[in-house]
């Protein structure tokens, strides 16, 4: 719907406006033939189709089951499998968020660390049974990694631990904040080995006895998602279900930098949003007898909102490269992350000041990318933890502790 009129979508400009879908800097053209084409499909489907509908399970902290089908059938299961340029990628990653972040939070997870984990660290077997359904989103997984009382420090401070006995592993410990943990085929869990006390992972199937999921409810933002405790008690999985190459963190450092930089991607998606409402809002209400984008301070926040995006766009562009050129370091990881989640709170709260009383409600979506925005800044290493890895990068000293 309008922000006014209820008639079209969430965000879309006048018919004639200048610039129609937001991007100032073209850049579209830098995509080969069949990925502008399929990057052009996925965001026409992701605004027709996602973005207004995703509003009303966001109110009732309900995950988006019907919305799954859509996506498998524009390929966002498969990324991680598929032969594109990071750039599509992450342009994807933007788009999926400037829809919804809970539902580009799942494409992420998904691809970066799912299916990536599978397909990279797992069994022939492993793949076999699982990559065929994930690629569809007919099965979920969960990355069941942070714990209650270890969050940025988890590295060295894991708790969770798994005991060989016989032909089984024996999982024991919490999780906790694990994306689509109460909805999840399985989990993959990060364990401490209590005979060699290296770190394992396990593909723990959420039908086992043991495991058990308790959505974390009352979330202010991110709400599609449905994050949850996960308690271990004595879990049983067979052998074959340690993926066999997760031997350390080392093995998916990886794929965790990648899915920091999928955060960066998150952040220039939802400051394109924000420029959505802002504009369609400042030019369809009217105050004192004319539109509020004929006021200079209205204009003002607009071009600053605009601003934002495009600086966390070109700073994401950079990183692209970095990761085409095989050169993607941390400490690029975490520059985009901080910097495009600094500047999309800025963004949002914007946006949602220029939208008056109407900004504090998710009807007008401004409400909802206001909230959304806090995740964002925290999850993936907070921003602080981010801003001292660059900040490591760059003076050669750290300051964690």
């Amino acid at each position: 719907m309008s922000v006014l009129s209820g008639t079209t979508p969430v965000g879309e400009p006048p018919t004639g406006m200048p610039h129609p879908d937001g991007v100032l800097l073209d850049v579209r053209s830098l995509l080969n033939d069949e990925e502008r084409a399929s990057y052009d499909s996925i965001r026409k489907h992701l605004q027709s189709d996602v973005r207004h509908q995703s509003i009303d399970y966001w109110n009732r902290e309900d995950f988006a089951f019907d919305l799954l089908p859509g996506l498998a059938d524009l390929g966002l299961g498969e990324l991680e499998l598929t032969d594109t340029t990071w750039l599509y990628r992450g342009l994807v990653y933007a788009e999926t968020a400037r829809a919804d972040v809970s539902l580009s939070a799942l494409v992420g997870i998904h691809n970066e660390l799912i299916v990536g984990m599978i397909n990279q660290l797992g069994s022939e077997e492993q793949r076999r049974t699982w990559l065929p359904r994930l690629r569809r989103f007919e099965a979920i997984g969960a990355f069941a990694l942070t714990e209650p009382d270890h969050g940025s420090d988890i590295a060295g401070g894991i708790q969770t631990t798994a005991t060989r006995d016989g032909d089984e592993w024996v999982i024991r410990g919490s999780k906790r904040w694990i994306g689509a943990g109460t909805i999840a085929d399985f989990a993959l869990v990060w364990a401490r080995d209590t005979e060699d006390h290296q770190f394992k992972a396990f593909i723990v199937e959420t039908d086992r006895p043991g495991y058990t999921a308790s959505k974390i409810r009352n979330k202010i933002g991110l709400r599609i998602m449905q994050n949850a405790d996960i308690e271990l008690d004595d879990v049983r999985v067979p052998a074959e279900n340690h993926l066999p190459l997760a031997e350390d963190f080392a093995s998916v450092n990886e794929m965790l930098r990648n899915s920091r930089v999928w955060v960066g991607w998150q952040a220039y998606g939802l400051q394109m949003a924000a420029l959505d409402v802002a504009r369609a809002y400042a030019t369809e209400r009217e105050q004192f007898s004319r539109p509020l984008a004929k006021f200079q301070l209205i204009q003002q926040a607009i071009a600053e909102i605009a601003g934002n995006a495009h600086a966390t766009l070109g700073l994401m562009m950079q990183v692209a490269r970095e990761q085409e050129a095989g050169t993607l370091q941390m400490m690029h990881a975490a520059l985009g992350k901080s910097t495009g989640t600094r500047l999309t709170r800025e963004s949002v709260a914007k946006a949602r000041a220029l939208l008056g009383g109407n900004g504090v409600t998710s009807d007008y979506e401004a409400g909802k990318l206001f909230c959304d925005a806090e995740i964002l800044y925290t999850y993936e290493g907070t921003y602080e933890i981010n801003s001292l890895i660059v900040g490591r990068a760059i003076t050669g000293v750290s300051a964690f502790v």
